[in-house]
């Protein structure tokens, strides 16, 4: 199956420069790129008026959340997490978490969002609506160690790991997702970085996210969440996705130094629970990988990724009072490329180019909103949201054409999030 993408408004995030070309899918790759290509395919997208990109990573995200969206806002992170959040989430059922992740898919392909990392439960589940659905996805189970069932959950994790790592053709990956410093003790951390390192899996966990975490960690170890975690070697010896990293001192982005994988970036979701401003200019001049992501839905109410290039664009300038911090361009780069070193898959996906999958999406720039055209970059960056996706292609698969799903009946979906969430939620 060969598709002909003719007259975009071409960004590979290879180089800053656009141009107006054609693309070339044959079957899950990019056959080529050209200002212009004739080529047979078996189908031709005319896609004039539109900006070709590569599909926006979520590299931070909880899907089942979506269920408890605009549940329980404006608290502290703590009170939102300990009486609202984790007593809903006890009440899921695994058929609850599938039509969650559903409904976060559904949300992300409309927004163009082709690939997530995510950690929670029953992820079974979440890989096998990954699976129908089509969209790429690196699964962790969520591992806590504040209760006498730890053994549990690892062994859900490594069932998860060999079930699913590789599985949707290719499409979906694996880690170890030790939840975050202050719900995983020195042992048991210990035993899931080399386990991660045995395996060569890389770890998913939360950092450094609020103040009251530095606390808890300083109070219990006499050191920082950051310090905590380097003495036990987790930046010396994995991969590392680092979530939300919004409360670091320069010392702390110090020891992230040479480290494997990076920070994500989660700005919307920290600018709601009123957590910090994530260092994220010092960590890459310190060399750290930085991607972003949206958290889960309960939290940042949207997994627009859109939302999040400006937001995290914004907040560096108003943080530095510097309007030519962190520029268009490199915040489009951070929720593409950058989210696909975070998720080591960048060799696959992350920028455009032949031999690459192809996992692209098309923007409809003829919107009153979007034009003139005059710098492409920040067109993107600064005006355009979810809803001026167009196309959104994954492993050379249309899921979504003209803002039409192509693989979730939208109508079902929302009939079954609709009961659930009511049932999940009553009485808290």
């Amino acid at each position: 199956m060969k598709t002909l993408i003719k007259g975009a408004l071409v960004l590979t995030m290879e180089k800053e420069e656009a141009f107006c070309g054609d693309i070339l899918i044959d079957r899950d790759r990019i056959a080529d790129i050209q200002p212009c290509l004739d080529a047979e395919a078996d189908e031709v997208i005319d896609a004039r008026g539109m900006a070709a990109m590569p599909g926006l990573i979520n590299a931070h995200q909880h899907a089942p959340m979506s269920l408890l969206r605009g549940f329980c806002d404006d608290l502290k992170l703590m009170d939102w997490l300990d009486k609202k959040m984790l007593p809903a989430e006890a009440r899921m059922t695994p058929e609850d978490v599938y039509w969650g992740a559903k409904l976060a898919m559904a949300e992300m392909i409309r927004s163009g969002t082709t690939a997530f990392a995510d950690m929670y439960i029953h992820m079974n589940e979440i890989a096998s609506a990954v699976e129908e659905v089509g969209m790429r996805a690196s699964l962790t189970r969520g591992l806590v160690f504040l209760q006498p069932d730890g053994g549990r959950r690892m062994d859900e994790a490594m069932d998860l790991v060999r079930r699913w790592s590789g599985k949707a053709g290719g499409r979906i990956t694996t880690m170890l997702g030790p939840h975050s410093p202050y719900t995983v003790p020195p042992e048991p951390f210990r035993e899931i970085i080399l386990l991660a390192e045995q395996e060569k899996l890389a770890i998913h966990t939360h950092l450094a996210e609020s103040k009251e975490e530095g606390i808890k960690i300083r109070e219990k170890h006499g050191r920082t969440p950051t310090e905590y975690l380097h003495q036990l070697g987790l930046f010396d010896r994995v991969h590392v996705i680092l979530a939300h990293s919004t409360n670091l001192s320069r010392r702390d982005v110090g020891l992230l130094k040479g480290m494997r994988g990076g920070a994500c970036h989660n700005p919307v979701s920290n600018l709601k629970l009123g957590c910090g401003i994530a260092p994220i200019l010092d960590m890459a001049e310190q060399g750290v990988t930085v991607g972003l992501g949206t958290d889960g839905a309960g939290s940042a109410a949207t997994l627009d990724m859109f939302e999040e290039i400006r937001a995290a664009a914004w907040l560096q300038k108003l943080d530095y009072g510097d309007p030519a911090r962190l520029p268009a361009a490199e915040a489009l780069r951070m929720a593409t490329a950058g989210s696909a070193q975070l998720l080591d898959i960048g060799r696959d996906v992350g920028t455009l180019k032949a031999g690459k999958k192809a996992d692209l999406i098309l923007v409809d720039l003829r919107k009153p909103h979007l034009q003139p055209v005059h710098q492409i970059h920040s067109l993107l960056a600064y005006c355009a949201n979810g809803a001026d996706v167009d196309t959104t292609i994954v492993d050379g698969k249309m899921l979504m054409r003209g803002r039409r799903l192509l693989t979730i009946d939208e109508e079902e979906l929302l009939r079954e999030v609709s009961a659930r969430a009511k049932r999940i939620v009553e009485g808290i």
